[in-house]
This record gives C-alpha cells, structure tokens and sequence, in this order.
C-alpha cells in the first residue's frame, strides 16, 4: 500500500451527525400550556417588572415566582415551598429549569 494512502487512511477523522428537531419558540412555550409550570428565584427589584399591580416590596430579597409553561407568572411568594404547593392546587406539574 502507498505511504499517502496509509496515511490518509489513518488521519481521516470519523464524523458522526447528530439530529436537533428544530422547533420554534411559540411552539415550545405552548408544549405544556395548562400542564406545566416551573418556580423561578427572583430578587425584590424585579417584582414591579413581572407583577405590576404588586405593592412595593424592600429591595435586597429573594422571591419566588411561579410560571406557566410559556413563561406567563402566575404568582408570587416568599417560599419555592409555596410556589410548589401552589402549582399543585392547580393541578399543574413544576418543572425544573436551569
């Protein structure tokens, strides 16, 4: 065998392909609309942009929000525990996002 086609042979470098379903953003956000939900940590400064009607609350805390699937908040609250029983009461699965 040819020492250029040995080494050709040995430096070919396999390539596998790898499928990624494309899927748009609106379709995602309704994947699991009246399903589920996921609880997010937010700081007091943020309350006023999520939850307007909200009264004002002292900066520097950590709160709670739960949200449905497609990223509407449902609701406020100090605790995750609250928000969890929360999503529970309304029949809608929490998930975890990171």
């Amino acid at each position: 065998m040819d020492n250029n086609v040995r080494e050709k042979m040995t430096n070919q470098k396999t390539t596998e392909k790898s499928v990624h379903p494309v899927i748009s953003q609106e379709m995602l956000a309704q994947l699991g609309e009246g399903r589920l939900a996921y609880v997010r940590a937010i700081s007091s400064e943020d309350v006023a942009s999520l939850f307007p009607q909200a009264p004002k609350i002292a900066p520097g805390l950590t709160l709670f929000t739960l949200h449905a699937a497609n990223g509407t908040p449902i609701m406020l609250t100090d605790t995750r525990e609250a928000a969890l029983a929360n999503a529970w009461s309304q029949e809608l699965e929490a998930v975890s996002v990171h």
